[in-house]
C-alpha cells in the first residue's frame, strides 16, 4: 500500500465500482435487456438475432454501442438514452463509502464507457453525487470505449492528469493494462464475473481488492 501513498488523482470506473458487485446483475440486466430491444426495433430482427448481435459485437469492439456504429450507422445518442432508461430505486445510498470518499485528500474523477445520464443517475442514488471533480462518458471519448489507450489519453488530456499521481480503479481486469502503460497506479476489485477476472492474473495489476470503501479507508489513513 506504501506505494499508493500521495496519490493526486483518483480514477474511478462506475458499475461493479462505486457500488458492489451484488447490484451490478440488478443493473446490467436491466440495460442488457433494453440493448436487446432496440437492436432489435432498429434493425427489424428478432429479439434472439438481437441478442446474438450485442454479444458479438461487445466482444469484438469493446462495447455493443461501437459495433452498431460500425455496422449499421447506429444514432449513439438515441441508443444510449434508450438503453439507460431504466429502474434505479434499489440502489441505496452508501454512506460509508461517501465518508471516505470526502476523506480523500485528492482530485476525484469518474470513467465510464456509459453515459453521463447514467453517470448522474448513479451517483445521485448513492449519495455521491456532489463529490466528484469530472466525469468522462463515451460521448467525451468520441465513442472510443476502454479498453483502447486512445480513450485514455483524451481522458487524461481533459482533466490535466498526470498518469503518474493516479490510480485507476476497476472491476474489468482488461480495462486496467492501458491505464498502467500510460503509467498508473491500477486496482482490480475481485469478481468472479468472466469478462469482469479475464487476465486479471496479469502484472498489470498493482492490486486487488474486494471493497472500494475498505481501501478508501486504508488510503485515508495511510495518507
Amino acid at each position: 500500500m506504501k506505494g499508493f501513498k500521495n496519490i493526486k488523482n483518483f480514477i474511478f470506473d462506475l458499475d461493479g465500482t462505486l457500488y458492489g458487485q451484488n447490484m451490478l446483475e440488478k443493473v446490467f440486466g436491466q440495460v442488457s435487456k433494453r440493448m436487446g430491444e432496440f437492436i432489435s426495433q432498429k434493425l427489424n430482427v428478432d429479439l434472439k438475432r438481437a441478442k446474438e448481435l450485442q454479444t458479438n459485437y461487445f466482444h469484438k469492439y469493446n462495447t455493443s454501442l461501437n459495433g452498431l456504429m460500425i455496422h449499421h450507422n447506429i444514432d449513439p445518442q438515441e441508443f444510449l438514452k434508450y438503453v439507460h432508461e431504466i429502474n434505479l430505486d434499489f440502489l441505496k445510498k452508501d454512506v460509508v463509502l461517501r465518508e471516505e470518499l470526502l476523506k480523500l485528500d485528492a482530485k476525484k474523477y469518474i470513467y465510464t464507457n456509459g453515459s453521463i445520464a447514467h453517470i448522474e443517475q448513479i451517483i445521485k442514488n448513492l449519495g455521491i453525487e456532489d463529490l466528484f471533480d469530472g466525469t468522462f462518458d463515451i460521448v467525451d471519448a468520441n465513442y472510443v470505449p476502454k479498453p483502447s489507450l486512445e480513450s485514455y489519453r483524451i481522458m487524461i488530456k481533459k482533466f490535466n492528469i498526470d498518469p503518474k499521481e493516479a490510480v485507476f480503479i476497476e472491476d474489468i481486469a482488461i480495462n486496467l493494462e492501458p491505464a498502467k502503460k500510460l503509467g498508473m497506479k491500477t486496482v482490480w476489485i475481485e469478481n468472479a464475473e468472466y469478462w469482469g477476472k479475464k487476465n486479471s492474473n496479469k502484472d498489470f495489476i498493482d492490486l486487488k481488492i474486494k471493497n472500494l470503501s475498505s481501501f478508501l479507508k486504508e488510503i485515508n489513513i495511510l495518507n
